[in-house]
């Protein structure tokens, strides 16, 4: 076993190797860039080396840089995590060159399965069942095309190089191909340096089922079963869950053999994925083989009790699977949600910002091996309080995972878990998740890649107004922050005991009568206050309650007539944030005292949704537009954004070039309809 290793990633899958690396004692040494000085990753490990910028391809992807930084400080082997550099074989070459162990597949497998269609051919000849479509290496526009009409639409194009649900495009039209396949080629570009693409005919409400094969040295090769990854957005996984619903042990097998069968087809060794689009009836194609660790791999070490990690280090060490097909077993239920930095009303655009709060269920550490059921709520995360949500990498907060004898007991976990969380700083889809697991058809198990889409109304409902619990907790929470700068004031005042430095509302042969007004988005919430001899009322929503309420270990307690609530309150500047029965509710506290502020209209410009850089222009000033046409074209987190006309009107200007750096907010054109 090694002593040593590097690990050339950040956020939770570094802090996750980390973990299981110190278990083994086995030292780490994590890379880290400009951006992440600071990041948790480095914290945990045991030395850390500077690559570079903040951009990944200015750290992260810098070869040269992190084979200089395994040789430094002497590690044997290097884990590429996921993403970044770990399916690259120039990478894995250089460690090989330099006497380094690269954890992961040899360089000619990664070669083999790292281009689509190649992968698709020699799938052909391995006799694994293939999605009809075009996989070869012509890649002119009206090849391609005709191409798509040949198969029928809809088609899907995908990124030859690609995964992560990047540089991927349905097009449901002849006439719309040409501008999404210049889409895809350039997200393509840009994330994986290569814009070749495949056509395949795209299924409808298919599944997305994924098995874990495992190869070693020795010859030996295995399946650790599969994980349902059907419920995903702009085909990125949302969800996920093993063992897949509704498997039997027939499909299973025949799903995990045919797995194998691809693994051995390019000389597999270490931990992969080899992914399958799955029909209603139970057939079955190749979709791609992930040669790398995925990020949803805590759901299959949940049901089967492995750390694929420290396989994954004991097979590059060159030692033999630990366990045989016939030894593997399953337990219960595991499912896994991304929390991300995000805001789903917004079409999931990334959100970046500081974590000024951010409180997580309470989660029993992961252990492996043994007869005990494994833990019940499971957080692998990269980041903590205080740290910041960057432009520059994949807006990750944490994956949750939970564990249950069934799916049902695993559905109940996750649902309570979720209400748990409370993130302030940035936008997350913590909510949206809540919805989703507590949705029908999620539940039922009715699942397919189109889920999210087919229940859009279920699962973004419009926005409802504040109820009365969270507008009194809003008000408790603001009465004590006032107590509290009140006593800062006592304590500086030259009359200590003068009653008119205390805030608990008294008055002179009076009762204490105040409105608070909070603004949630554009509706005003006035909530009146009383307190008199005999108590303190409420009023809120026209209706008049008896009201108390006290603090007790960061939590609020109120008494609002004859119900009873206890919630959470996180004051970001200010902006109450009140997270009650499962729920956020953002208050902006209106100080009639403070100045207010104009605010600025949003006539006649168009402003930047999030931070990044502008890839294509696609309209010119002067020119007259009709609502709804793409103007711009913004790239962040390796995602492209297409800003469109809020209505018909006229480009006056446009304020920013192909290139240019983005921050948001920023003003973008001026128009004017």
């Amino acid at each position: 076993m090694f002593d040593k290793i590097l690990i050339a990633n950040r956020g939770e899958i570094a802090c996750r190797v980390a973990a299981t690396a110190a278990r083994l004692g086995i030292r780490t040494v994590a890379v880290y860039s400009d951006a992440d000085a600071h990041a948790k990753h480095v914290a945990v490990c045991d030395e850390a080396v500077h690559v570079g910028g903040a951009a990944a391809r200015d750290s992260y992807l810098r070869v040269e840089k992190i084979i200089e930084a395994a040789l430094a400080t002497g590690a044997q082997a290097i884990h590429p995590g996921y993403g970044f550099l770990s399916e690259n074989e120039a990478f894995a070459a250089a460690c090989k060159r330099a006497g380094l162990v690269f954890i992961g597949p040899p360089v000619e497998a990664i070669h083999a399965m790292g281009s689509k269609s190649a992968a698709k051919s020699l799938m052909e000849d391995a006799a694994v069942p293939l999605v009809p479509g075009y996989h070869g290496e012509r890649q002119e526009p009206d090849f391609l095309q005709a191409r798509a009409d040949e198969i029928g639409y809809p088609v899907l194009l995908k990124a030859s190089a690609g995964g992560g649900g990047k540089g991927m495009r349905v097009v449901e039209r002849s006439e719309d191909f040409r501008a999404s396949l210049a889409s895809c080629q350039r997200e393509a570009a840009s994330s994986f340096g290569d814009d070749r693409v495949l056509v395949e005919k795209y299924l409808t409400r298919p599944r997305h089922i994924e098995i874990q094969v495992f190869a070693d040295t020795h010859g030996h090769c295995v399946y650790l079963f599969e994980r349902d990854c059907s419920v995903q957005r702009r085909h990125q996984k949302v969800l996920e869950e093993a063992p897949a619903p509704g498997m039997t042990e027939a499909r299973r097998r025949a799903m995990g053999e045919a797995a194998c069968n691809a693994a051995r087809a390019v000389g597999y060794v270490g931990a992969g994925t080899v992914e399958f689009i799955v029909n209603q009836d139970g057939s079955f194609y190749f979709m791609e083989m992930n040669t790398r660790l995925q990020v949803e791999h805590p759901v299959t070490e949940m049901i089967t009790g492995l750390d694929l990690v420290e396989w994954q280090l004991r097979v590059a060490a060159g030692e033999p699977l630990p366990l045989a097909q016939d030894a593997l077993r399953m337990r219960g239920h595991a499912l896994e949600a991304r929390i991300y930095a995000e805001n789903p009303d917004n079409n999931f655009l990334p959100s970046t910002g500081t974590l000024t709060a951010l409180r997580t269920p309470t989660a029993v550490n992961f252990q492996v091996g043994g007869s005990s059921a494994p833990a019940a709520v499971r957080i692998d995360a990269g980041v903590r309080e205080g740290d910041t949500i960057s432009p520059f990498y994949d807006p990750m907060i944490a994956k949750l995972i939970v564990w249950g004898q069934d799916r049902d007991e695993a559905l109940a976990r996750m649902r309570q878990a979720l209400a748990q969380y409370r993130v302030v700083g940035v936008a997350t889809n913590i909510a949206f998740l809540g919805r989703l697991v507590a949705s029908v058809p999620f539940a039922a198990a009715d699942l397919d890649t189109g889920l999210i889409e087919r229940h859009r109304d279920t699962l973004f409902p419009a926005k409802t107004p504040a109820p009365a619990t969270a507008l009194a907790l809003a008000v408790a929470a603001q009465l004590a922050r006032e107590t509290v700068s009140a006593r800062r004031k006592y304590q500086d005042s030259a009359d200590q005991h003068s009653p008119w430095q205390a805030a608990t509302g008294w008055r002179l042969n009076a009762d204490y009568c105040r409105t608070l007004s909070f603004d949630q988005g554009d509706v005003r919430h006035d909530v009146v206050l009383s307190s008199g001899a005999t108590g303190s009322t409420l009023t809120v929503g026209g209706e008049t309650l008896p009201f108390a309420y006290r603090h007790d270990t960061g939590a609020y307690k109120i008494t609002l007539g004859d119900r009873r609530a206890q919630g959470h309150v996180h004051f970001a500047h200010d902006t109450a944030h009140v997270f009650v029965d499962g729920q956020e509710w953002p208050l902006a506290w209106h100080d009639p005292l403070a100045q207010a502020g104009a605010a600025e209209g949003g006539e006649g410009r168009l402003t930047a949704p999030m931070p990044g850089k502008v890839i294509a222009v696609l309209a010119q000033a002067g020119a007259k537009v009709e609502k709804g046409a793409p103007l711009l074209v913004m790239e962040a987190m390796k995602m492209e954004h297409t800003i469109n006309a809020p209505a018909d009107g006229e480009i006056e200007e446009i304020l920013f070039a192909v290139g240019d750096q983005v921050p948001e907010g920023a003003q973008l054109l001026a128009f004017k309809r």
